[in-house]
């Protein structure tokens, strides 16, 4: 088992950079370098990825290349980042339950579970790995960075393969009776002052729209995949209500966006307001949110899925944080 001790607290660091690596499809043909990453990449602008080309940061089958050169489908294109400073994040990860085929960890919010955006070595998956020997633990589901609470990960190939199997299965059941007896994810929610009955189903579908940064995000969406999810309101004051809620289904942020398509965008959440759509004007600093901006409250409480190996039931709790308890 390792030393959690050793990773614990909130850490800036400067990696080593990366290299992003990218085959050119069939629809980018007779595009120009620099068209392919200004279109593809919008977290950047067109004159940054101009500058970074020009400098050779950007190559094309391994060679450096202008801003206008035409690129053609299949060929390998290379973007490499500098060394960068991570932004500080929690790194403690208390283990919830291990065996020689599955490890639970308790992930702290602010932390990302795989790399994206600012964080490559400030994620899960890069500290498991550290920590563990060949072959690594591998996440087999995700929770948004700001989400808090149990993370599954497979230490085996049988548990990847299994477990994996499992969430597919309960996302793509439409019957909820029958997705309850494989897996189970029970989750605590805070949201503002809510008339929500004590306990309610939500249903509406998700799927991608459009964001004018990432191109498109998950969000309610009249077009999107079924997903379900059953609430019980745990407490209700004047300032808060705490919810339990239970899904289904596994879409991306289903139930920041279910409670907010119901009308309770959870309390903090920068992306999702009332609808379950994407706030697109700028905040107060002209920044428009994305997914893993983080502030709101939502913590994986109770996970239920089929041991592995055994085909027993595993059950594995994880308390919630001090503001999604009841307080008696």
């Amino acid at each position: 088992m390792p030393d959690w001790g050793k990773v614990r607290g909130w850490w800036g660091h400067m990696n080593q950079g990366w290299v992003y690596r990218d085959r050119v499809p069939a629809s980018a043909a007779g595009l120009t370098l620099l068209e392919f990453y200004a279109q593809r990449y919008r977290h950047s602008s067109r004159d940054t990825w101009q500058q970074r080309i020009q400098t050779g940061a950007v190559t094309v089958e391994g060679a450096r290349a202008a801003p206008e050169q035409i690129i053609r489908p299949g060929q390998r294109l290379a973007y490499h980042r500098p060394p960068w400073q991570e932004p500080t994040v929690p790194l403690t990860m208390p283990v919830l339950y291990e065996d020689e085929d599955v490890l639970a960890i308790a992930k702290p919010s602010g932390l990302p579970v795989l790399p994206g955006g600012g964080f490559l070595e400030h994620t899960v998956l890069h500290q498991i790995r550290q920590h563990y020997p060949y072959p690594a633990p591998t996440p087999v589901h995700r929770l948004g960075r700001g989400t808090s609470g149990i993370l599954l990960l497979a230490r085996s190939p049988l548990a990847k393969a299994e477990l994996s199997r499992q969430l597919r299965h309960a996302t793509a059941t439409e019957s909820p009776e029958a997705a309850e007896a494989a897996v189970q994810k029970t989750y605590r929610a805070r949201i503002g002052p809510s008339t929500l009955p004590d306990t309610f189903v939500l249903t509406t579908p998700i799927g991608p729209v459009e964001h004018p940064v990432l191109g498109t995000v998950y969000a309610a969406s009249a077009d999107g995949k079924p997903a379900h999810s059953e609430g019980r309101v745990l407490y209700r004051g004047d300032t808060h209500t705490l919810l339990s809620v239970t899904i289904r289904t596994g879409r991306p942020h289903q139930i920041r966006i279910h409670l907010a398509a119901a009308g309770y965008p959870l309390v903090g959440d920068p992306l999702y307001g009332v609808g379950g759509l994407p706030k697109i004007p700028p905040d107060p600093t002209g920044e428009l949110p994305v997914p893993g901006d983080c502030g709101y409250w939502l913590h994986a409480e109770r996970l239920r899925v089929q041991h592995p190996r055994t085909r027993s039931p595993l059950e594995i709790c994880c308390p919630p944080p001090p503001m999604l308890q009841v307080l008696v």
